[in-house]
């Protein structure tokens, strides 16, 4: 029996165990569980020469179980939660192995399955949560992975309160991370150099219904230090009309012991970088046009925790971070019920960056092409089952990276458990 079930059926041991705490407590009462069942197919070519792999191509099935109780009655309420992970390898390879679905090791043979299982104690007072363990932070300064089979997660403390009218205030301290592909919890850490936590602070004011802006503020010990600014605005133009502007600016720089800096540089240059991105989306009905633009300018690339930097420009294949670079973005998405076919939608969208640079390429170019179509079953034994099919072409010149060309398939189905 996989470890998972192990862990799973003692966490929900532990639930039980709390239970008593108060027989018609919140804590019983508001719990809840959900299970979540993906299928995941990616087929990847590697067009470069000198790749180290011509392609990869894998098939997994990924369960993930939620579980969060209530908090106990009285002025400090409590709880536990829980998140259960696990990927079962239906088809791989040594030499098709690298999708990002499953781990591999020395042997380069994927794993058959992996699972982690991760506790979350959280304590409220009046708006204030504060939660210990495992944590889903979606910030800008520091984003969890959920684009393969599992999502990734990290360890530490993070307070979050709403007690301040139109403020949401977000602090805490990360220390490990368990990436997408793996069942262990390791030092936090960028471009491969490990540190020992990320700080961060920060939070969003709403200034009105339709306008909000951020700041936060974020430093992993030894490498870089960082600060942000956010606007986002919505601003309605007619019946079914609207426009969003979604503009976001870091200002990042190196920070600390001077062995770690000189590792993560970029062709001799230092983290200290300014990194300005954003969109403007029009809406108009069942359409939306949008059109995306990034600079980054300064020394090395543009730093972050984990997998996802905060950018308009994180996309299927490339995440467009590289020292220097210049990109823009458009996308179109369509919604199918305007046709009377819910449930149905696509998009396509196309990004250019330009004047990219690494240790051995100045002025270099990437592109990237991506087309989702998306079906959720809308009635019937089937019904709220999400079928995607994803393409995505990247290339690159000057020897950047691989050239690929990608096709995804991704089923996946939620079941509330209680």
């Amino acid at each position: 029996m996989p470890a998972f079930f192990l862990r799973t059926a003692a966490t929900t041991g532990l639930c039980a165990a709390l239970a008593p705490l108060s027989a018609h407590a919140d804590f019983v009462q508001d719990s809840k569980a959900r299970l979540e069942l993906r299928n995941y197919y990616i087929n990847r070519d590697n067009h470069q020469a000198n790749a180290p792999q011509s392609m990869s191509e894998e098939w997994a099935q990924g369960f993930i179980l939620r579980m969060e109780s209530g908090y106990t009655n009285g002025p400090v309420g409590v709880g536990v939660d829980a998140l259960g992970k696990l990927g079962i390898k239906l088809d791989s390879s040594p030499d098709r192995r690298g999708t990002g679905l499953l781990p591999y090791g020395a042997s380069q043979e994927p794993v058959d399955d992996y699972s982690t299982l991760g506790l979350t104690a959280k304590m409220r007072v009046s708006k204030t949560v504060l939660k210990l363990g495992t944590l889903l932070p979606l910030l800008p300064v520091v984003s969890y992975n959920d684009g393969r089979l599992l999502p990734s997660t990290y360890t530490g403390a993070m307070l979050t309160s709403q007690d301040i009218d139109r403020l949401t205030f977000n602090a805490g301290r990360l220390d490990k991370e368990n990436l997408r592909d793996s069942s262990s919890d390791d030092d936090i850490s960028y471009a491969g150099v490990k540190s020992d936590h990320l700080d961060f602070a920060g939070g969003t004011y709403a200034i009105s219904p339709r306008l909000a802006t951020s700041y936060y503020f974020a430093q992993m010990q030894d490498i870089y230090r960082q600060h942000f600014v956010g606007l986002v605005h919505e601003l309605p133009l007619g019946k079914g009309i609207s426009l969003r502007s979604d503009l976001r600016y870091f200002d990042t720089h190196e920070q600390g012991d001077q062995a770690l800096r000189a590792s993560t540089r970029v062709d001799g240059g230092r983290i200290d970088n300014r990194f300005f991105n954003g969109m403007l989306t029009l809406a108009v009905g069942a359409q939306k046009f949008a059109v995306g633009y990034q600079n980054l300018s300064g020394e090395g690339d543009f730093a972050f925790p984990g997998r996802d930097p905060y950018s308009v420009n994180l996309v299927t294949s490339s995440i467009f971070t590289k020292a220097d670079t210049d990109a823009w973005q458009a996308r179109y998405d369509y919604n199918f019920t305007a046709m009377g076919l819910p449930g149905l939608t696509f998009m396509t969208r196309y990004v250019d960056g330009s004047h990219v640079r690494t240790a051995s390429v100045n002025n270099g170019r990437e592109w990237e092409r991506d087309t989702d179509l998306v079906y959720t079953v809308q009635s019937g034994p089937l019904k709220d089952v999400n079928v995607r099919l994803r393409n995505a072409t990247f290339r690159s010149s000057n020897g950047l990276t691989s050239d690929i060309d990608e096709n995804r398939i991704i089923i996946g189905y939620s079941l509330s458990l209680w």
